[in-house]
């Protein structure tokens, strides 16, 4: 059954002032069904883009949505920012995701743009691939955007060149949007060690397209953040990969006597533009995606929901109701414990949003790596617990007699044993990891997000205990042999760990008068 889904990237003239971008996003989530995957502002440019997918119909109504909430709250008489701009909302394009063509979104991008002329009085113009045949030039944004605002409103009444699709051939304080549909794009930054404006000028001249470098390439020069930046939209990352580009740019950034500080993201990427510039930076040629650890993991977990099935929270959580041996407590708390991680996850990203905490975002980059890494590291846990369990039980089914308190155990079962013991462990330190980034969060993130730091706390602090009492039964009955004493003393050392970073949380609590709340002591 086909489930279409539209992607939607708008751009708004707005990145100053909190309220107006947390009244926008509301206008968004007021629409049902519909999901944000990204905000990404930018003080300089002056300019915000949100990300969000959905149906066709839920995605149309949430940009309608956008616009009319940002036509309201923007007046770009007195915007200012280095980002190029005609429009409150300055552009809009959707993008075909799945079960929907780009002509269906070229059709959604038209219905849209008579909607806003409409009814919200705003002139529109239809770029990419829903630009109209009487005006083939608009097909690049560029083009629509020449001379800005200030120079539009002034030929827009005049020039027959510069009359909009749909809507008056005036403007308001609103100005004018771009819609249109389009092919994933990347919207990628190359910052210089200089912040001389003419030598990313030289430097996006060169790369781009319309001055005769890389198809598929956009470039502008600008000074942003204090430092000279090369900002570019990718049209067709597959014809023209990012680790070309970004490599010309270093070498046009040294004959000028520079170099390259720092690139950027705004928005999303597609996987496969980072994977293909890892490839050919590492020289991976004979490189499968299915190498990627992520990867093989969303290949295991999520493949049963191409065929129907459950989704994995849910055929999980199912299967842990059922009377069966496993999966059982051991893989429940590795699903807490990566529950935890992605909690972290969620933190730091709103950390980094926030240019106010600029001087933690090394910091929060940090966490943000090692907690992805260890979530996806626990959910391969969960499936190898349920393995060493298995294996303990059939172990144990085929060698009765060698049950604890009969005869020596012969060392399959030693074995088995160390292995249900093992993981559990390896769980636990772990959650010990988690617990650590949780404090720094706690202490250094986003402290509107503070809760979501001590649950995530809580929750790994939870699963760690509950490891170490897998561990202290699956070994007490078998603590006289040497393979297997060392479990109890790393779980004794875990403990004491544990308890300073307790008593260092409990301060982080009473620092914010929390004291009342106690985290299991």
């Amino acid at each position: 059954m086909a489930n279409p889904i539209v992607e939607c990237i708008p751009n708004f003239s707005e990145a100053r002032n909190p309220v107006v971008l947390e009244e926008i996003q509301k206008a968004i989530h007021s629409v049902p069904n519909i999901h944000i995957l990204d905000r990404h502002s930018d003080q300089d440019h002056n300019r915000t883009v949100f990300t969000f997918i959905g149906s066709p119909e839920a995605i149309s109504e949430a940009a309608f949505q956008a616009i009319r909430c940002a036509s309201e709250l923007i007046d770009l008489n007195i915007h200012r920012g280095e980002h190029p701009r005609i429009g409150a909302t300055d552009v809009v394009p959707f993008v075909p995701i799945s079960d929907i063509t780009l002509a269906e979104c070229v059709e959604l991008a038209k219905a849209l743009g008579k909607r806003v002329a409409d009814d919200l009085n705003i002139p529109v113009y239809l770029y990419e691939e829903a630009a109209s045949p009487d005006f083939p030039e608009r097909i690049n944004l560029e083009n629509i955007r020449r001379g800005q605002y200030e120079k539009l409103r002034e030929e827009i009444g005049i020039d027959p060149a510069r009359r909009p699709d749909y809507g008056p051939s005036r403007m308001g304080s609103a100005g004018a949007t771009v819609i249109g549909a389009r092919y994933p794009l990347i919207a990628f930054n190359v910052y210089l060690n200089t912040d001389q404006l003419d030598v990313a000028q030289k430097i996006a001249k060169a790369a781009r397209h319309s001055s005769g470098g890389f198809k598929y390439l956009k470039a502008l020069g600008l000074v942003a953040h204090g430092r000279a930046q090369v900002s570019m939209n990718f049209t067709n990352f597959n014809q023209t990969p990012l680790a070309r580009v970004v490599e010309m740019i270093r070498r046009e950034a040294a004959i000028y006597g520079t170099s390259i500080h720092s690139s950027e993201l705004v928005g999303l990427i597609p996987q496969k533009a980072i994977t293909d510039a890892a490839k050919w930076y590492l020289q991976l040629h004979q490189f499968e995606k299915q190498q990627i650890l992520e990867q093989r993991i969303n290949d295991v977990l999520y493949q049963g929901e191409e065929k129907g099935e459950e989704p994995f929270h849910d055929s999980f959580l199912t299967q842990l109701a059922e009377d069966t041996p496993t999966p059982s407590g051991g893989a429940a708390l590795a699903y807490t414990a990566a529950q935890s991680a992605a909690l972290l996850s969620m933190v730091a990203k709103s950390t980094l949003r926030k240019g106010s905490y600029e001087k933690f975002h090394g910091l929060m980059q940090h966490i943000l790596v090692e907690a992805d890494a260890t979530r996806m590291e626990l959910m391969i846990t969960m499936e190898q617990d349920s393995e060493a369990f298995t294996h303990y039980l059939e172990v144990v089914k085929s060698n009765t007699q060698d049950l604890p308190g009969t005869s020596d155990p012969f060392p399959e079962l030693l074995q088995a044993v160390s292995g249900i013991s093992h993981i559990p462990l390896m769980i636990a330190k772990k959650c010990l990891l988690i617990m650590e980034l949780a404090i720094n969060a706690a202490q250094f993130g986003n402290q509107n997000a503070l809760g979501d730091s001590i649950n995530a706390y809580s929750l790994a602090k939870t699963a760690a205990e509950g490891s170490m009492l897998n561990v202290t039964l699956n070994t007490k009955d078998y603590q006289q042999y040497p393979s297997i004493q060392p479990f109890s003393e790393e779980v004794r050392d875990l403990k004491t760990k544990i308890a300073d970073l307790q008593s260092t949380m409990n301060g982080i609590l009473r620092s914010n008068k929390l004291e009342m709340i106690t985290l299991h002591e």
